[in-house]
């Protein structure tokens, strides 16, 4: 069986945190947006004070994501980069023979120097 990912269990736990005392303001009474005031306070405060762990982990996770030692290159990506790569030397390959027929020319052709 796999393990659940920590932002699910973390995402749980906050919601929970947040959708308890809401439960409990509203039926205490209290208007809806006050409670939903209060009861998001008081989950930002319970989740900071026993959440740190799963909180922990989570950054980590999102760390561990983020920088990776080797980056994800999907195979197309790699063909269309190997292509762009040869295509590039072709075209300097070619470049450099047109600049060196483009020298040969010109010591080849005799130059007028008299007037």
């Amino acid at each position: 069986m796999k393990s659940v990912p920590s932002w699910v269990s973390y995402s749980v736990y906050r919601v929970l945190l947040f959708a308890a005392p809401l439960a409990i303001l509203l039926i205490l009474g209290l208007k809806e947006w006050v409670a939903a005031i209060v009861a998001a306070i008081i989950g930002m405060s319970l989740s900071f004070i026993f959440l740190r762990k799963p909180r922990e982990n989570v950054a980590r996770d999102l760390y561990a994501a983020r920088h990776r030692d080797q980056p994800l290159v999907h195979a197309d990506a790699a063909l269309e980069d190997s292509a762009l790569d040869r295509e590039e030397a072709q075209n300097a390959r070619t470049h450099a023979d047109t600049e060196a027929d483009a020298a040969a020319d010109a010591a080849a052709t005799p130059r007028n120097t008299a007037q």
